[in-house]
C-alpha cells in the first residue's frame, strides 16, 4: 500500500506540474496567434526578398 502511495503522489506532483506549465503558456501568449502561422506558410518569400 506505501507503493500505491507514492504513485498517487507522482501523479498529482506531476498533474500539478503540467497545469502550472499550462498556465505560464498561456500568461506568456504563447496562444494569441493562432491563425499566423497557418496564414504565413501561404506567403512567397521570393516575392519580399526581391528589392
Amino acid at each position: 500500500m506505501e507503493g500505491m502511495g507514492m504513485i498517487i503522489l507522482a501523479a498529482l506532483v506531476s498533474g500539478l506540474v503540467l497545469l502550472a506549465l499550462l498556465l505560464w503558456a498561456f500568461a506568456s501568449g504563447q496562444y494569441e496567434d493562432l491563425d499566423g502561422d497557418a496564414v504565413r506558410i501561404l506567403i512567397d518569400e521570393e516575392d519580399a526578398a526581391e528589392p
